[in-house]
């Protein structure tokens, strides 16, 4: 049985979908005005893991993640560049699906935008005026009202008398209550809008999310996603609109990813210290951000610097080194029929490690732990002679539990010519070890680390890879 912490109870629960072998998953995506940067990778790489696993455990996955494509941020970004704002947000759009792509992330079953979810959003927000649930304020904004829903603040566990001690009604704001919340914002003079029941205006941030997963999924989900940064204010409300809208359970669990942090702080374009997923990439392998994501708590902040990349870097290689052919010194028999058999034995065992790790909770620093018992498993089986027959069910099991981590673990490679002058060095090297010219060997073992290769003395000679 599959468990998973629920931030909206706040303990692990047991895995109970609405619909047999079926999950609804909605997990808020990005505000697409400007690059996305490694920050956005690491939910976007959690989420891809859970999904991937719960495909591998037999589930069918409705994968919603929704592009904002309407807000202050990206009117105020056109406007600095002199753009149209849907045609600024639809450039960012595409770039995002081209780094989800480079990084291996699966595509989402599908992609709302806010623009084109304009008609539900007016629909969704008379509903809850009928309800008595919103109101619509003097100055042409739509507020939801907080006091109504008396479950307000059961994600975040605020109390709306803490919250409303330190808020307070800004100049031009025509609520109710300080802790009101804006489901439609009255069109300022050169804004983009919409017209609605209430004037021209567009959404406000939380109703448009409530809109596009009622649209893509319906009334009930089984799991939101996103950032934990997003519990409040962004997933209490959407809660609060939500069920008071259609007087259900919204979503049954809620699960968040902490946050991706540069030197001890949180990574935000406010801060200023953004990396882009494009400058990541440029540098470094998809695989690398996806371990570095692995090696942790999917709920703790992950520290992005180099020194953490590096052993992302360094756990690959020893997942990698399993995968390489049979000893050139194995014999034809290789290692006894009973010993191969253990082997085999071993990478189902492991298998079911694995399992037991990821259904507690999605544990990958586990599941990796036993990913590379496997590996140490198939590497001693290559020293003691294993054909390449007597590696291949082992290898082909890790194969597939990466691959169920989305890991792809492609080997380096680089141009022909290169590589022509990598043996010749090699070779070089050889002939200077075979005339004990060790400070040669040492010279050229330099010379090929420079060129990022990596080599690997053995009695069967030297191999050699690209780092």
């Amino acid at each position: 049985m599959i468990r998973l912490y629920n931030t909206l109870t706040r303990k692990k629960e047991e895995f109970q979908t609405l619909e047999p072998n079926t999950v609804k998953m909605y997990v808020c995506g990005v505000t697409v005005y400007n690059d996305a940067h490694v920050g956005h990778a690491m939910s976007a790489i959690v989420f891809d893991i859970i999904r991937r696993y719960l495909e591998y455990r037999g589930y069918n996955i409705k994968h919603v993640m929704n592009y904002t494509d309407v807000d202050d941020k990206i009117i105020n970004r056109a406007k600095q560049l002199g753009e149209d704002p849907l045609k600024l947000s639809q450039r960012y759009i595409e770039d995002y699906a081209d780094d989800l792509k480079n990084l291996n992330v699966l595509p989402a079953t599908s992609n709302p935008q806010v623009s084109k979810t304009m008609p539900l959003i007016i629909e969704f927000i008379q509903g809850l005026i009928q309800k008595e649930a919103a109101y619509a304020a003097s100055n042409g904004d739509v507020y939801f009202s907080v006091t109504e829903d008396k479950d307000y603040g059961k994600l975040s566990g605020r109390k709306l008398d803490d919250m409303q001690a330190g808020a307070r009604i800004e100049v031009g704001e025509a609520k109710n209550h300080p802790m009101d919340f804006a489901l439609w914002k009255a069109a300022k003079p050169g804004e983009i809008s919409w017209d609605s029941p209430w004037g021209k205006g567009r959404p406000g941030w939380h109703i448009e999310c409530s809109a596009m997963n009622l649209a893509e999924l319906g009334e009930q989900i089984d799991i939101h996603g996103g950032g934990n940064d997003l519990i409040f204010p962004h997933h209490e409300n959407e809660i609060a609109q939500t069920e008071s809208y259609t007087g259900k359970q919204f979503s049954r669990y809620w699960i968040h990813n902490g946050m991706l942090q540069l030197g001890g702080e949180k990574m935000s374009k406010s801060l200023g210290n953004i990396v882009s997923i494009k400058d990541f990439l440029k540098t470094r392998d998809a695989d690398v951000m996806r371990m570095l994501v692995l090696m942790g708590s999917y709920r703790a902040p992950l520290i992005f610097n180099d020194e953490t990349q590096d052993a992302a870097e360094k756990s690959l290689d020893r997942l990698k080194s399993a995968l390489r052919p049979a000893s050139a010194s194995a014999s034809s028999s290789g290692l006894s029929a009973g010993t191969a058999a253990e082997l085999a034995a071993q990478a189902e065992a492991i298998r079911q490690s694995f399992t037991n790790a990821m259904d507690d909770d999605f544990n990958s620093p586990l599941a990796l732990a036993a990913l590379h018992e496997l590996v140490k498993a198939i590497n001693t089986a290559r020293d003691n002679g294993a054909t390449d027959a007597q590696l291949e069910p082992a290898q082909k099991t890790l194969r597939e539990l990466t691959g169920v981590l989305g890991l792809q673990l492609k080997e380096k490679t680089g141009s022909s010519e290169n590589e022509s002058k990598v043996v010749a060095l090699i070779a070089e090297r050889a002939e200077a070890r075979k005339q004990k010219q060790w400070a040669r060997s040492d010279e050229l073992r330099d010379q090929l680390k420079g060129m990022g290769v990596s080599i690997e003395d053995s009695k069967d000679g030297t191999t050699w890879r690209w780092m």
